[in-house]
This record gives structure tokens, C-alpha cells and sequence, in this order.
């Protein structure tokens, strides 16, 4: 157990970690381009006549019914006129805000409709936000995260085609302050040193995972239901099946689960994903920061493990996030300390193989609380963010994409052994169709080459790379699936710039993946951490916060893949950059090559999906390059398709007098007819998790701890959060700030982003 030790208050991105030390290359041998360019991408808006933006509460900037215009009636005995074609991002953009509010487009109104601490059962007491409540396993998790929304009928059963009434399944990824109490649940702000209090630890705990909540239209308005018998809540101590190859395997055996069958909890979920058979998924993201090891846990082990724990960012003598191991000595506290303790050869004796049972894509099917939660495996382990399928084709095999959200961290896709059956869409039992398709298959990564193609590697114990690599003897396809990153170094894939979400173009079936950022690119790397500019990752440049120089890819990117011929089992793929971030008055040359103007301009891309309804690219962000000038935001695209760009060639000067020329493949330059931004954020918040309608009328998007910069020691004086929202609102007790769920509505009943 740790010793009582007060813990440095340094601001730590769990996000922003390396553990990649392997020399896959960044494509440092730069080839030309052989992609043709296609034709340039025809904008499907037009421009939008002006409106005064504002930035009031929670409504659209100057939107109000008593703004409509009313059209002239025609005169008797003559036809009227058929009403405009509805135009995509026929609104006007909003201006970049540091308002301590949501500001959403003039005719468009944003309410608040589900926030942290709001029961989920007629019993639960109403949430005070003082810092007293408890229950958290009967209310609303922190951190608002992914989510999916599952129509319901009329009489309460599945269906997709609902638009009034539904159940919101979503993530609730941690928790405010990180540094270890969570201080804005506590009466106090928390203990700050360890050990930690069992009560702290028992409120943090249930405060992650997920939840069900049912919500409906009541007239003009949307509500959630807390009474209603969907509503559901998962946390640390819901027992989880582990499913697929690595179900049994020695690798997650622990004294929980002697047989390596199950375990407790999902943990740290962040992106999400809806299966063709509407069941929800859930990605495990940086989940390994819980937990903690001995300082001289090396030598305890003397195996392997050491290397897997190693890559994972688990070294010995590792503090965790949170101190939960000092709970007690009741299990559910031990399980975070993952030293080796027990005499037992396979580790059924203590919780050393603990966190291999972590790190997969959950399925859960949010209709129905009887059906086990399961860790689907086959999918490999890694900081999952979201899991996206592509389009379902009857006959062949599904693929599921995904990104592992670290620095110089690789993009995955897997393949289904069964082929998709249309059948299956509506199976009466949603999770054994899962265990149908997610349970057996074939894991890729990818490696991007530099003239714009790329290949999917099969990691396979059968691939000799894995199989003889010196760094880690493999022992099976379990080994490899449970250390999918080693596995990954193995066959040499391209690092990559943190890949967050991934989302499939409804029309074109071409994937996008956000990369969020990269302190750790340099023109000339010094140490492992760091990686030169390549192709797919190409920028290296200053970006000024303030006074502040912030070096490397401060902005991020979004990168597509189309894939060959064969679908969902090609091997080879063609890829270009959609968009790059950056502040419009960067070098066009160098840093803004997307040609952003101050109505698009974002850092930092995030969330990402594509709406079913429309069709627009929702891109949401979690930034702090660029949070000087303006809170994070939502931006709506209308992109084309891979290829219908151009080449373009960035020369970095050497210290040696020689240059670095680096060629990467640019999307067509954004317009006011294919980007423009939706929303912007309160203070200190991140803008994630995006679902909708059917229909596409109501847009649900998540606002994920705003004041997260308030300092500990100002719990007590709420003047001094940094922010108050949504309480500012008019939403809920106390001022504490409170992550939440918004609902978007279109005043004149259309659809969202048109």
C-alpha cells in the first residue's frame, strides 16, 4: 500500500501519453504521388443569408419563432409555390466564443437534458451538486462521453425508425479534477492525499462506465424519464463477460475470476459505436493510469508481463490516477494494484493479470438489462476510442474500424469470419448476434506508405514477424489479441498522430479518423518519444497560445482510407488528409493547407460521425492549443471524397543546411458551402459524443467537464470556478459545474445542419 504522500497538483493529459518506443517508421522515405486527383468537390449549400449571433443561455444566437418570415400569400386561383430545396449547412456559421455558455446558430435552440447526478429511479433523492450526494450506482456518471441513440415505439419495444421517443446509451469516461480527488462530487473537494477515503473511492468509481436513460419528446420540448424501467447504470462493480479468443486464456485469470471468464466494471469509455443488429458498443480508452504496481514488481514477475505492462504505461512503481487501491482492503480496492503478491503460478491468487482484462470494445444491447455486458476480444486491446462498421454488404464479412487514442499509437480494422446476413438486423436476441460477429474474426493495423496508398496487416500468431519478434515471445492469438501494441510494433506499422474517433461516410463507405494532436513531432527527433514528419503525419510548426510556444502538430488532422476493390477484406487501401487543423491566420503554405477561414477554423478534432439523416460530418473537439482564443467546438462538414485534392510538398530546413522535403495529399480546400462551425462550448469544456434522431430533427451532443481548470483549493467559492454551467443555464441545483447532454431542435421543425 502507498504511503500518505501529498500528490503535486501538475495538470496531466491522460490522453497525451507515449509508451510507443518501438522504430516502426513515420514515413521518413517520402515517394511522389500516384493517386489521381478527382474532380473538386461540389458544395451542397448555399450561402446563408446573415443573422445576428448571440450568445444568451442555451438558445440559437437570435433564433426565436418570432424571427420566422412569413411568406406572401398567393393570390386566389393560383398555385403557390413549391418551398426552397432544404440546403445543407444552410445556417449561418457561429462565431468563435469564450462565453461560459452553449451558442448554437440563429433558428436553432439548445436545451439541456441530462447532466451528472440526475436520478434514474423514482427512489433516487434529486441531485443537490454541494458535494454531498451519494447513490451514484442510481444516477448519472461524470463525464458525458460517446453516445448512441436507440429508438423505442410507441408501446416500448425496439425500433429504428422512432423519433419521439428512445433510449440515450452513453459513456461516462471519468471524472473532474484527475490529479487524484475528484474535487467538484466531494463536500470538500476530496482527499488529496493517500490514503483515500473508502467513501471518496466507492463515489469515483460508480461515477465511471455507462448508462441507459430513456428521453422523449413532450411537445415542443425533450425530457428524460427517471422513472422508467430502461434506465441503467454500469460501473466498477458490474460483472462484465469476457468474450472471443481470449475468454479462458491464462492472461486474465485473476482471484475475481479463477477461470478468466469475467471481471468487474468497464473503465474509462470514451467513443461508441452501434452495431447493424442495434446494439451498443463502447471503447475501454485509457484505462491503464488506474491502476498501480510495486516499485520492485519487475523482479517479483521476472516474465514477459514486465514488457507487456511496459508498453501499456504501467512501469513499476507507477502511481495511479486516483489512489482506489487505498480504499481498504475489501477486494474491489485491491484489484487496482496489479503487483504480483500471491504465490500461485497463474495469478489466481491476487489481481497481477487485472489489467489485461481491460483495454476491448464492450457490447451491451441498451433494450434489454437481462442480456450480459460483454468485452468482445477478437477486437483486439488497446486505448479504444469509437468502433464504426462499415457499410454492412449481404454475403461478405463486416469490418469494424478503430483507433488507439496515444501519441504515435496505430489505426485497426477488424474482419468478421461470418458474412452478413440481412436477417440479423432484427434478431430477437441482439448479443448472440454479437457473439456471432465479434467474437471470431481477423485483427489488422495499418500501415500508411507515402505515395498515398496503404496495406492492412493481419496480426496473427501464424505472421512470422509476430511470431519470431525478439521483444516478446508471443505464446498464442490470445497473447497477440490481449497485446495488440506489440503486435502492432512487430509488423512495422505507421504511427500515428493519436487516433481518436472513426466514422464511415453513409454515401461513399470511406472511413474518417480523427487525429487529435502531437506535441512529440519534431523536423529532428531527439529520443524515442519523438517522431519526424512523414507523409500521413506531416506538419512540424509553432503554434503560439498566448505567449506560449506549443511545438510539434498542435492542431491535428483528419485522415480517410478508401478501401480496394474488395470491401470490408481488402488488404490495400488509397488515403488523403480531408482537413487540417489550424487558426485561419496560420501560413497557408505550412500549417492552415485547408485553407480554413475564421468561421471554420478549429484545433485539436475529436469526436467525429456522420449523420444517417443528412449526411454531414460532425466534428467536435477537445483542444487546448487554441482554448486562448476560443472554447472548444462542433464544426459541420460536407466533405468529398478520397483523392479529390492535390499533392502538396513541405520543405523543413536541417541544422545541417540540408532539407527535409515531405509530400502529403491535401482534400479539396474547405468552403463556406462544405465547412462551416455549429457550436461552441462553455468554458473549459470538451464537445463529444454526437446522436440523433432517425429523422435527423434532434441532435444530442454531450458537453464533458466545463471548469475543469478550477483550482481545488476554490471549491468553496463558486465565483471563482471557472465555470457554472449548466446551473448558468437554468439547469439544476448548486453551481458546481456539471457535464451534460444538450438537445438541438431546429425552430422550424427541419433538420439538424440544414
Amino acid at each position: 500500500m502507498n504511503k500518505p504522500t501529498d500528490l503535486a497538483r501538475i495538470p496531466v493529459d491522460h490522453d497525451d501519453i507515449d509508451t510507443n518506443v518501438s522504430s516502426n517508421e513515420h514515413f521518413s522515405t517520402v515517394l511522389e504521388a500516384r493517386l489521381s486527383r478527382r474532380s473538386l468537390l461540389r458544395g451542397g449549400a448555399a450561402t446563408a443569408a446573415s443573422a445576428l449571433l448571440g450568445a444568451i443561455g442555451l438558445s440559437g444566437c437570435g433564433g426565436s419563432d418570432n424571427d420566422t418570415v412569413t411568406a406572401p400569400t398567393p393570390p386566389v386561383g393560383t398555385t403557390p409555390p413549391p418551398p426552397p430545396p432544404e440546403k445543407l449547412l444552410g445556417f449561418s456559421a457561429v462565431s468563435k466564443s469564450l462565453a461560459d455558455t452553449v451558442v448554437v446558430p440563429a433558428g436553432y435552440t439548445a436545451s439541456v437534458l441530462y447532466a451528472l447526478g440526475d436520478p434514474l429511479t423514482a427512489n433516487t433523492a434529486a441531485y443537490k451538486n454541494d458535494g454531498t450526494d451519494g447513490d451514484f450506482e442510481n444516477r448519472a456518471g461524470d463525464h458525458h462521453d460517446g453516445m448512441e441513440f436507440f429508438p423505442l415505439s410507441s408501446t416500448g419495444t425496439a425500433s429504428t425508425s422512432a423519433n419521439d421517443r428512445g433510449l440515450l446509451a452513453m459513456n461516462h469516461e471519468a471524472t473532474t479534477d484527475e490529479k487524484l480527488s475528484s474535487f467538484f462530487v466531494h463536500a470538500n473537494g476530496g482527499t488529496m492525499t493517500l490514503p483515500r477515503p473508502a467513501a471518496e473511492v466507492d463515489k469515483e468509481m460508480a461515477l465511471h462506465g455507462l448508462s441507459v436513460v430513456e428521453v422523449r419528446r413532450n411537445g415542443a420540448k425533450w425530457e428524460y424519464l427517471k422513472d422508467s424501467s430502461f434506465n441503467r447504470r454500469v460501473h466498477q462493480q458490474t460483472e462484465v463477460e469476457i468474450s472471443g479468443p481470449v475468454r479462458g486464456n491464462a492472461l486474465v485469470v485473476t482471484k475475481y475470476s479463477t477461470n478468466g471468464t469475467k471481471i468487474r466494471g468497464t473503465l474509462n469509455n470514451c467513443g461508441t459505436g452501434k452495431t447493424p443488429w442495434n446494439t451498443y458498443l463502447s471503447g475501454e480508452e485509457n484505462w491503464a493510469g488506474y491502476f498501480t504496481r510495486a516499485a520492485t514488481d519487475d523482479a517479483a514477475r521476472g516474465d514477459r508481463s514486465v514488457v507487456s505492462l511496459n508498453r501499456y504505461g504501467r512501469n513499476q512503481g507507477a502511481a495511479s490516477r486516483h489512489g482506489w487501491e487505498t480504499g481498504g482492503t475489501d477486494d474491489k480496492y485491491q484489484r487496482w494494484d496489479i503487483s504480483k503478491k500471491g504465490a500461485s503460478i497463474d495469478g489466481s491468487d491476487d489481481y497481477r493479470n487485472e489489467m489485461n482484462g481491460m483495454g476491448y470494445i464492450v457490447e451491451m444491447d441498451a433494450y434489454d438489462k437481462a442480456k450480459a455486458i460483454k468485452k468482445r476480444t477478437a477486437l483486439g486491446r488497446f486505448a479504444h476510442e469509437s468502433a464504426v462498421f462499415g457499410k454492412p454488404v449481404a454475403g461478405q464479412p463486416l469490418a469494424v474500424y478503430m483507433g488507439d487514442d496515444s501519441r504515435n499509437e496505430y489505426i485497426f480494422k477488424f474482419v468478421s469470419t461470418a458474412v452478413w446476413a440481412a436477417a440479423d438486423a432484427t434478431a430477437a436476441d441482439r448479443i448472440a448476434t454479437g457473439d456471432k460477429y465479434l467474437d471470431s474474426g481477423k485483427l489488422y493495423v495499418a500501415k500508411f506508405a507515402a505515395d498515398g496508398t496503404g496495406q492492412w496487416i493481419e496480426l496473427s500468431i501464424s505472421n512470422p514477424a509476430i511470431a519470431s519478434y525478439a521483444a516478446y515471445k508471443f505464446a498464442d492469438q490470445a497473447d497477440v489479441l490481449v497485446n495488440a501494441r506489440l503486435a502492432g510494433d512487430a509488423v512495422g506499422a505507421t504511427k500515428m498522430d493519436r487516433p481518436e474517433w472513426c466514422s464511415v461516410h453513409p454515401g461513399t463507405g470511406e472511413i474518417y479518423f480523427t487525429l487529435t494532436n502531437n506535441s512529440n513531432r519534431r523536423v529532428e527527433p531527439s529520443g524515442s518519444s519523438q517522431a519526424a514528419p512523414d507523409a500521413a503525419n506531416p506538419r512540424v510548426y509553432t503554434d503560439m497560445k498566448g505567449t506560449t510556444a506549443q511545438q510539434g502538430n498542435p492542431n491535428g488532422h483528419i485522415i480517410r482510407v478508401k478501401e480496394g476493390t474488395a470491401g470490408s477484406t481488402s488488404t490495400s487501401f488509397n488515403w488523403d488528409v480531408y482537413l487540417f487543423g489550424a487558426e485561419a491566420g496560420a501560413a497557408a503554405a505550412t500549417v492552415n493547407l485547408s485553407g480554413l477561414t475564421a468561421d471554420q477554423d478549429f484545433s485539436s478534432p475529436d469526436g467525429l460521425a456522420f449523420s444517417t439523416s443528412t449526411g454531414i460530418c460532425w466534428i467536435q473537439t477537445d483542444d487546448g492549443a487554441y482554448t486562448d482564443v476560443t472554447n472548444c467546438m462542433m464544426l459541420a462538414g460536407v466533405p468529398g471524397k478520397v483523392g479529390d485534392g492535390k499533392k502538396v510538398t513541405l520543405n523543413y530546413p536541417r541544422a545541417n543546411g540540408t532539407t527535409l522535403s515531405v509530400d502529403t495529399y491535401v482534400g479539396q480546400t474547405a468552403t463556406t458551402d462544405t465547412l462551416k462551425r455549429f457550436l461552441v462550448g462553455p468554458v473549459g469544456s470538451e464537445i463529444t459524443g454526437i446522436a440523433e434522431t432517425p429523422d435527423g430533427k434532434a441532435l444530442f451532443v454531450n458537453i464533458q467537464h466545463p471548469g475543469e481548470n478550477t483550482a481545488a483549493g476554490n471549491i468553496a467559492d463558486p465565483a471563482k470556478y471557472t465555470s457554472q454551467w449548466p446551473s448558468n443555464a437554468g439547469y439544476g441545483a448548486g453551481k458546481r459545474p456539471r457535464s451534460a447532454t444538450i438537445v438541438i431542435t431546429k425552430n422550424d421543425g427541419g433538420r439538424i445542419g440544414t
